[in-house]
């Protein structure tokens, strides 16, 4: 069966803050618009991440240079941050075995271990690069731009490292960027460095089906030809008017009267497995950088999005969310098979806080916490829905991935605001540039020598 989406518990009167009948009742109406305005977008080309199942060529492209290296390496190296490095991660962490860099070669086999690089931070970058066989080690460097200042100060200490080691660049490095622009590209031609492609109308959020995602999973034995399978087979979905048959519009349209007619500003992700943990923060990115923004006529909207992992957080966070102030939704992930379920032993029938445990499976304790949690969620008023997988495999992975970036874009439409973009970073960025003495930052650093300067006044310590 197909990803199933239940948001009974979302709805008001049956839960108290849950969003309000008659809202839900005129949002079919609502859905029509944001649909056609949606099919608009896709049709000039800006959504180039809904044709990315149907891609055939670029699928190729993952899966020749993976087959072409099987064998060759030890260890991967993703250099890359935000999308380009949550993607990659969630992938690894939902269909790798578990623990999988601390398996051996024998278990692997053939496949090597997966790193990610995602930040600067000189220990975690030294650490990683005293342990590697340089030798037996794929550096991946993932940038559209080819001017993402942390994946290029990475990508040149690499560089100097193969070269100090006399180790031919063109056979360990790859990169993943832009077809045409960006500093990279050319590198790539001059050097003769193999390159894949990013579609130039594909953000970096929205890439994990693309190269971004799909070369490292590839590389490391994950099926990518199911994970596109199953995107397209809720691509297809997703593409009715019908709001009671579109799981992403039911997703998005709940998310946003959550938000702007009961108060919900937080939207949890709570899956009840732990290969989705990663997922839930490829979700923290993918709603919090879409949706974040100030209105064209002014005032700023955006929902917050949390990640949070069940059971493990039902003893930290749950009792906010249980008697903290009634802003949030939750959205639970559910997982019917659970691969390599495990039988808990009867071994203490007459001590009455064991014996109830015993002939009962892990899998069926964790399933039964996630629907008790949900239960008292609702009974307490607070709304929350569950996605419902039959197993965490490719294709269902797949349909998770298109879900949410199709509700994004939903979401996009009915806040107003244009999803693709993330200007909000921007400035952060040119002040970077402008104090690492980037050529053409002139202008910025000649704004940040305008802010206040520490006042000793203010400084403890």
């Amino acid at each position: 069966m197909a990803l199933r989406l239940d948001y009974t518990n979302m709805l008001a009167p049956a839960v108290a803050h849950g969003v309000p009948a008659d809202a839900w009742r005129t949002a079919a109406a609502e859905f029509t618009r944001v649909q056609a305005a949606v099919a608009a977008q896709r049709d000039s080309g800006v959504l180039g991440f809904l044709d990315l199942p149907g891609n055939t060529t670029l699928r190729a492209q993952s899966q020749r240079f993976a087959d072409s290296r099987r064998g060759n390496f030890d260890e991967v190296v993703v250099l890359g941050i935000g999308g380009s490095a949550l993607g990659p991660v969630a992938l690894r962490t939902a269909l790798r075995r578990p623990y999988w860099n601390l398996l051996d070669a024998r278990r692997r086999g053939d496949f090597p271990r997966l790193h990610v690089l995602d930040n600067v931070d000189p220990r975690t970058i030294t650490a990683l690069l005293a342990e590697l066989d340089l030798a037996r080690t794929l550096f991946i460097i993932t940038s559209k731009s080819g001017g993402t200042a942390e994946t290029m100060a990475q990508y040149l200490i690499v560089h100097d490292r193969l070269q100090a080691a006399g180790l031919d660049r063109t056979r360990h490095l790859v990169f993943v960027t832009d077809p045409r622009q960006g500093a990279l590209r050319p590198i790539a031609e001059r050097e003769g460095i193999p390159a894949l492609d990013i579609p130039s109308n594909v953000g970096g959020r929205f890439s994990v089906l693309t190269p971004v995602g799909m070369l490292p999973a590839a590389l490391i034995g994950i099926d990518i030809a199911g994970l596109l399978a199953g995107a397209g087979a809720m691509a297809e979905r997703c593409a009715t008017p019908e709001l009671a048959k579109n799981p992403a519009g039911a997703y998005a349209l709940l998310q946003w009267l959550a938000d702007t007619r009961a108060g919900a500003h937080i939207h949890v992700m709570m899956p009840y497995a732990d290969a989705l943990r990663d997922f839930a923060a490829w979700f923290v990115q993918l709603w919090a950088e879409s949706l974040g923004k100030i209105l064209p006529a002014g005032g700023s909207v955006g929902p917050t999005p949390l990640a949070a992992l069940g059971a493990t957080d039902q003893h930290s966070q749950v009792q906010l969310f249980m008697e903290g102030p009634p802003d949030k939704t939750v959205t639970f992930i559910g997982v019917a098979d659970r691969e390599g379920d495990l039988l808990i032993p009867n071994a203490y029938p007459d001590v009455k806080d064991l014996s109830y445990l015993g002939g009962k499976s892990l899998g069926q304790l964790l399933d039964i916490e996630r629907r008790a949690t949900a239960g008292a969620l609702a009974k307490r008023g607070r709304p929350n829905m569950t996605m419902a997988l039959d197993r965490v495999d490719a294709a269902h992975i797949g349909e998770l991935i298109m879900l949410l970036e199709i509700a994004t874009i939903y979401a996009g439409a009915l806040y107003g605001v244009d999803p693709l973009n993330q200007p909000g970073v921007e400035l952060g960025k040119q002040f970077t540039y402008a104090m690492m003495g980037r050529p053409g930052s002139e202008a910025a650093r000649r704004e940040w020598d305008t802010l206040p300067q520490p006042d000793s006044r203010h400084i403890i310590g």
